[in-house]
């Protein structure tokens, strides 16, 4: 399990929530309550970071890299 860094801004107009993850591009989600708003960017996030499944050409490998 890892943690990571969430925004959360109310909308003044709809008065939801927007929640993004400024480590994931593209990572975002929403709610109409911020506990609504932070359980759909927990999930939002899980999904991001779920690999796809590869179909690699015969004689390719596959190596994992520490950063």
């Amino acid at each position: 399990m890892m943690n990571w860094r969430v925004i959360l801004e109310p909308d003044p107009e709809s008065g939801d929530w927007a929640a993004w993850c400024p480590e994931l591009p593209g990572c975002t989600s929403a709610g109409e309550s911020e506990q609504e708003a932070l359980a759909n960017i927990r999930e939002a996030i899980e999904l991001y970071l779920r690999p796809d499944p590869l179909e690699l050409p015969a004689g390719a490998v596959t190596r994992e890299v520490a950063v």
